[in-house]
């Protein structure tokens, strides 16, 4: 009796195993996307870190599913969303953008946080230190050097001739504002550039802040990294054309959308694939805390030509010689 006992305890044993073992791979992740920007703005550059995830075997509706919240450039939205995340318990939450992973880190010191910060995140507290994180965040940084703004006015200068003044267009709500703030008045001074400083609080006051830079006659209009300014990407563009005004901004994708230049960001389709690096390890039993924090080695200068050419601006060849990417 015994040795039958033994003899079916062995066999449901055996037959249990490889269901066992098919339960565990039929685990499915939940990750949790925390975004500022609106779904339409993110949704076609979201495609490289999925290609990047299925190329380290994670399928999207087969291994891993994906909770999206898009707060559609409302930075008080950003809160509420990632205890909503939380609450449903996902794996990981991706944070493109430093006001996304400032409320992931608030709601939670658990779960594993990747994020996508266009700041120093060791200067904004998300991680102790780049190469040991210490905490749930990790991830990699789009605008890490110090001086991007000086250099982004020194390019202003050599664009526009007899520049006197910049308009520096603030998102106050922004973690970043300050910061940004301090530093182009900081590189503005040993330039002798006098600062003008608009503050915009949501798009309805995107026109008058254009009328006013206009007004005061600005030479120029630097504008701060902000979700909200992202959002409406195309409006920023369409009324500094309007008000003929030459605009710098952080990301190539304002120049590809006819913005003027754009210098400090990092190639972010690039940054995606690696955040994908991230994720798959965390998946896999890595830490946060143990995953330094990646910065980028190279920033892009890209120009539009058409749009100098309606501004009546030459690019000089110092400029041009330097770009990554010229657009005719």
């Amino acid at each position: 009796m015994d040795r039958r006992r033994f003899l079916l305890t062995s066999v449901a044993g055996v037959l249990a195993a490889p269901l066992g073992v098919q339960a565990q791979q039929a685990k499915v992740a939940r990750i949790g996307l925390l975004a500022i920007a609106s779904r339409e703005a993110e949704l076609e550059k979201l495609e490289a870190f999925w290609q990047a995830m299925r190329e380290r075997g994670w399928v999207k509706g087969q291994n891993v599913v994906i909770e999206e919240r898009w707060a559609e450039g409302k930075i008080e939205r950003l809160a509420s969303f990632a205890a909503e995340l939380v609450r449903l318990k996902v794996d990981l939450i991706i944070a493109p953008g430093q006001a996304a992973a400032l409320a992931a880190r608030s709601a939670t010191t658990t779960v594993p946080i990747v994020m996508i910060a266009f700041d120093d995140p060791v200067r904004s507290g998300l991680v102790a230190s780049l190469a040991r994180p210490g905490g749930n965040v990790t991830g990699v940084t789009y605008i890490a050097e110090v001086g991007i703004i000086g250099k982004q006015l020194q390019m202003l200068t050599e664009l526009v001739p007899n520049l006197s003044s910049v308009a520096l267009l603030k998102d106050p709500a922004d973690p970043r504002a300050a910061s940004v703030l301090t530093e182009m008045q900081g590189a503005a001074r040993s330039l002798r550039l006098r600062v003008q400083v608009v503050d915009v609080r949501g798009p309805d006051e995107l026109e008058g802040a254009f009328a006013t830079i206009a007004r005061e006659r600005a030479g120029a209009v630097l504008v701060q990294p902000s979700g909200m300014f992202y959002v409406h990407q195309s409006r920023l563009v369409t009324l500094a054309a309007k008000h003929r005004l030459p605009a710098i901004f952080w990301r190539g994708d304002w120049v590809e959308a006819g913005g003027l230049i754009s210098y400090g960001g990092a190639d972010y389709l690039e940054l995606l694939r690696r955040s994908a690096t991230y994720v798959d390890k965390i998946l896999k039993g890595a830490k946060p805390a143990d995953l330094p924090v990646e910065q980028p080695t190279k920033f892009e200068l890209v120009i539009n030509l058409k749009t100098a050419k309606a501004l009546g601006l030459t690019i000089p060849p110092s400029l041009l010689l330097r770009a990554d990417q010229v657009i005719e």
